[in-house]
């Protein structure tokens, strides 16, 4: 193992994020908040440059990092972070206790938006501010950025990093040249970022919050980038005027795309991206969810707990959709008193989740499709052994290991969220009443398996909001502190897509080479 190689890039990553959290700092400062606020930043940025900077010293014997170093990197830059990304919200005091702090700021940074925090509108704006911010922070992912930094020799180690930590089963260059790569990434995802924040200025200002609407279209928008889903006043995204919930929904599914599609547009191939197979699949998915959500909303054959209008229950049905399917978990209705047929759909598209190559978690549509292919290929085999498998998937004959590679993760993707499930159905919560208060009145649920089925799948999928009593008008503060560790990590799991993290924790990956 590359220790002091490991050592280096992750001291880069410690400033990096040091440096990044003097947004949130400036922020504190420009609404006048309290010296507490202040150095809740301040603390952790000199503490954070300080240890990056000695890390940093030490001249690693070899520069080139072997794939199971990239892998085990990712998943400790990703943890280090979390460690010292939760503690401004601990000297604060918007959120005192340590274990819950962590839980949401891996929240954040794992782009899921599950919260602890049970009254948004009591926590500073720093700490809004930091909490959406890591949204953005992570759904590129970190590494992906600190990539522009790495030496061209090393393009062999930069590989493995990108690897590790880029969702889906086929990770590449869209160009020659890694750094080039990450910074058209990066450009791309900044160029949108600021479009929607522009676009969404146009609407008129949330009744009650004039003066804070551009803070409220920066925040909105990186959930929106990150696909994350920190709802930053009571009711999510409930408040929004129509236009804006309609402007969050294109662009939810815009970042649910594989970035290197816009790129193929930059550069005048957009024929080549109508043709991606999983492009259609995505599309076509999202089409047949908001048919079945907003059918069962305006059908008289199910009995709805809300009223709504023919635009509303088309405009709620594209939104929830388009949110749940990106795995961004903005709400802008009740969607738990919904009928079953709506229901099951929301938890269907959870599990599909976006694309591979965007800022989504999920198992990713590219995973569904090559499963389903390779099941049915299993099928035809069996009726007639004679029979040569060929599964093809964008224009390519895939290589059996990638076929097996996605049933292997997809595998390992059910065992540990029933080892999570497990583990959550021994909290003390189970079997309580919860009292929700929504859009929909007041009413209570019992925290029961559904519960914890629901709070898994978000968590796992990156979701945020889940079902019953923890649904898109609760949050997990009721959780005791082990349930939250657990879900803390299978968030980790779920963003870094469980390898990275498994071979972290494998005694041989830290013997010295």
């Amino acid at each position: 193992m590359n220790y002091k190689k490991l050592g280096k890039i992750l001291g880069k990553i410690m400033v990096l994020e040091g440096f990044l959290m003097l947004a949130p700092l400036v922020v504190s400062l420009i609404y006048k908040e309290s010296i507490t606020n202040v150095l809740a930043f301040a603390i952790p940025i000199l503490a954070l440059c300080g240890i990056g900077m000695v890390l940093q010293v030490p001249k690693p014997s070899r520069e080139n990092l072997y794939q199971k170093e990239g892998f085990a990197l990712v998943a400790i830059v990703w943890i280090v972070m979390t460690l010292f990304g939760a503690i401004p919200f601990v000297i604060n005091g918007d959120i005192p206790n340590y274990i819950d702090a962590c839980f949401e700021i891996m929240s954040g940074f794992t782009t899921t938006g599950s919260s602890v925090i049970e009254h948004v509108d009591k926590v500073s704006h720093s700490t809004l501010f930091w909490r959406s911010f890591s949204h953005w922070i992570g759904g590129m992912g970190i590494l992906v950025f600190v990539l522009i930094f790495i030496p061209e020799s090393n393009e062999g180690s930069s590989m493995h990093l990108l690897r590790a930590e880029s969702p889906g089963p086929q990770v590449g260059k869209i160009v020659s040249k890694m750094k080039v790569t990450t910074r058209i990434l990066y450009l791309i995802y900044l160029g949108m970022t600021i479009l929607e924040v522009i676009i969404l200025m146009f609407d008129k200002p949330i009744a009650g919050y004039e003066s804070e609407q551009f803070f409220f279209s920066l925040l909105a928008t990186f959930g929106c980038a990150g696909t994350g889903g920190f709802g930053f006043i009571p009711g999510s995204m409930e408040l929004f005027h129509p236009f804006s919930q309609y402007v969050m929904s294109i662009f939810l599914i815009l970042f649910g795309c594989n970035f290197s599609l816009y790129y193929l547009i930059l550069i005048g191939k957009v024929k080549e991206v109508l043709k991606s197979e999983e492009f259609r699949a995505y599309f076509l998915i999202i089409g047949l969810a908001v048919a079945l959500v907003f059918i069962s909303l305006v059908s008289k054959v199910w009995q709805v707990q809300q009223e709504y209008t023919t635009e509303e229950a088309f405009r709620h049905s594209l939104f929830q959709v388009a949110s749940l399917m990106t795995t961004a978990g903005y709400t802008t209705t009740d969607y738990h008193v919904w009928p079953a047929l709506g229901t099951a759909t929301l938890i269907l598209v959870m599990f599909i989740g976006a694309m591979a190559g965007s800022t989504a978690g999920g198992i990713k549509v590219s995973r569904i499709v090559i499963a389903i292919k390779g099941a049915y290929v299993n099928v035809r085999k069996l009726i007639n052994p004679r029979y040569v498998p060929k599964v093809k998937f964008e224009g390519k004959t895939l290589e059996e290991k990638t076929i097996n590679d996605v049933f292997a993760y997809i595998t390992l993707y059910f065992f540990l969220f029933l080892v999570a499930l497990l583990l959550l159905s021994f909290d003390p919560i189970n079997g309580t009443k919860v009292v929700i208060n929504s859009d929909a009145g007041k009413y209570s649920v019992e925290h029961g398996f559904f519960s914890n089925f629901s709070a898994v799948l978000t968590c796992i999928s990156n979701v945020g909001p889940a079902f019953e009593a923890v649904g898109p008008y609760a949050c997990f503060a009721s959780y005791s502190g082990f349930s939250k560790i657990v879900l803390t990590f299978t968030m980790l799991l779920g963003r870094l897509e469980i390898l990275p993290v498994l071979i972290l924790f494998n005694s041989k990956t830290w013997k010295r080479v």
